[in-house]
């Protein structure tokens, strides 16, 4: 199979008009160049623009090369020659000599014709031309030597040079987020006051407490909500469950309300006397017998005593294990702060930020930063990650890391976010543009085709690109 590139080589300025012996303007090029190549075959041509050699003894060695690192060869020499310097030739045969040809200088010469075909050698593929110009007078001695480069040879299959669609994601109006935890405090049986030392409450109160100091000690938020909501196990009497979750949750209350002083009311409080929904919870994923039917019990409208005593009396292994082993974590109190963040436009503060408080950020702003940096750079790859890290839900954050993913090349990452970037159009033409790098036209086609319809300005743009590299 014959494969045809057109490239244009310009020849450098001034270093043809340093030869005092070929006129011709600085900036010329080497016209009409054709390389082409099959798979055991190079073939080269076009013309080079020369003027005539001054002097009729003067003479000019012109010898194309090509050459690739330690791997080089000749492409054959052309004597350009006065006309004293012609016959002398002539007389001395020199035309005969294996790959040199004989020219002589004259005032209608333009070119220099080159059209060589050399065996294909692997290394040729990305060679670099250049043509040597030796100058030589009337006993053949040296007068000056000169090397002008042409160019690259770019033999390597054309590929899919994408371009990527961003989505600008809408600015949040108000930013509000929300930090959520659970504290497992034990009390003693039947109380309600919190005993900071007893068991294992000095870890439990301190993760309470780092929670709320993450909000109040960061300069950029506001606390707008803060509220708890404590839950009793389903053993024991429901009026006394009752009692106990309503007490021990106002406990909780009072011990935050002491340490940070809020204003009255401003903790929310609720409560649940028995956590059914957690014990449902953990026999879904549970291998216990009658697995099945407990969970049948549970969903069931029985009160909640005759509930519980049902449960004791119909399964007594598995209660007697649910109450040692599971019940203890039913009985938790829940808290949740809600704060407002500020907004952020500096760029270099929205950086700082993705590094330390990435979740004070919006999916904007992420993207104006991101939009502001070096395509490819290392903050830049870390801004769309993190951004879609922060909000794993958003097919805009996706389409964007499955982008930047391509970009720098890691198709496995692009391909996680693609599947988490939805059906719209932009994901659409942006699959395309992954099959596409794949190496799968016939896919890329169809959803280029499909982006098209959908009406994505760069869609025919791709669909003619992958016309030309799948010849």
């Amino acid at each position: 199979m014959m494969k045809k590139i057109l490239i244009s080589m310009i020849l450098g300025a001034g270093a043809v008009s340093a030869f005092a012996s070929v006129q011709a303007a600085s900036g010329t090029k080497l016209k009409n160049v054709g390389v082409e190549r099959t798979e055991n075959t190079l073939y080269l041509n076009g013309e080079v623009p020369l003027g005539r050699v001054d002097g009729s003894n003067r003479e000019v060695w012109v010898t194309p090369v090509l050459r690739n690192g330690n791997d080089s060869i000749e492409l054959g020499t052309t004597v350009i020659a006065g006309r004293n310097r012609y016959y002398q030739a002539l007389r001395h045969d020199l035309e005969k000599r294996e790959g040199v040809a004989l020219v002589r200088s004259g005032a209608n010469m333009k070119s220099l014709p080159l059209a060589v075909q050399v065996p294909y050698q692997k290394w040729m593929g990305g060679a670099e031309m250049h043509v040597r110009y030796e100058t030589k007078g009337c006993c053949s001695d040296d007068l000056g030597r000169e090397i002008v480069p042409l160019g690259r040879l770019d033999l390597e299959p054309k590929k899919f040079e994408p371009v990527f669609n961003w989505i600008a994601p809408t600015a949040e109006a108000v930013k509000i987020r929300e930090l959520k935890g659970q504290a497992f405090i034990d009390f003693p049986v039947n109380k309600t006051v919190i005993y900071p030392d007893y068991r294992g409450n000095q870890g439990e109160l301190a993760k309470i407490r780092a929670t709320i100091d993450t909000v109040i000690n960061d300069k950029d938020v506001e606390i707008t909500a803060l509220s708890i909501k404590g839950f009793a196990s389903p053993e024991g009497p429901w009026n006394n469950n009752v009692r106990l979750a309503k007490g021990r949750t106002a406990a909780l209350k009072s011990y935050v309300e002491t340490l940070y002083h809020f204003s009255p009311d401003f903790i929310q409080t609720s409560y649940d006397p028995e956590d059914w929904g957690g014990l449902r919870a953990y026999m879904v994923k549970s291998n216990m017998a009658d697995k099945q039917a407990i969970i049948a019990l549970i969903d069931s409208d029985m009160e909640p005593d005759a509930k519980n005593s049902k449960l004791q009396r119909d399964f007594p292994d598995a209660y007697r294990f649910l109450l040692a082993n599971v019940y203890p974590a039913l009985r938790h109190s829940d808290y949740r702060i809600e704060y407002r963040v500020r907004a952020f436009s500096d760029v270099n503060e929205i950086i700082a930020l993705s590094r330390t408080r990435p979740q004070n950020l919006s999916l904007q702003e992420f993207f104006v930063a991101a939009r502001s940096l070096e395509p490819g750079s290392d903050d830049y790859n870390e801004l769309f990650e993190t951004a879609v890290r922060m909000f794993p839900e958003s097919e805009v954050a996706n389409l964007n890391a499955a982008n930047a993913a391509m970009m720098r090349g890691d198709m496995v990452g692009a391909k996680r976010y693609l599947d988490c970037a939805g059906e719209g159009a932009e994901a659409t033409y942006a699959r395309g543009v992954y099959h596409a790098l794949e190496g799968d036209y016939d896919a890329a086609n169809r959803y280029f085709q499909r982006a098209a319809r959908m009406k994505v300005a760069d869609a025919p743009a791709a669909l003619e690109q992958l016309k030309e590299v799948a010849e």
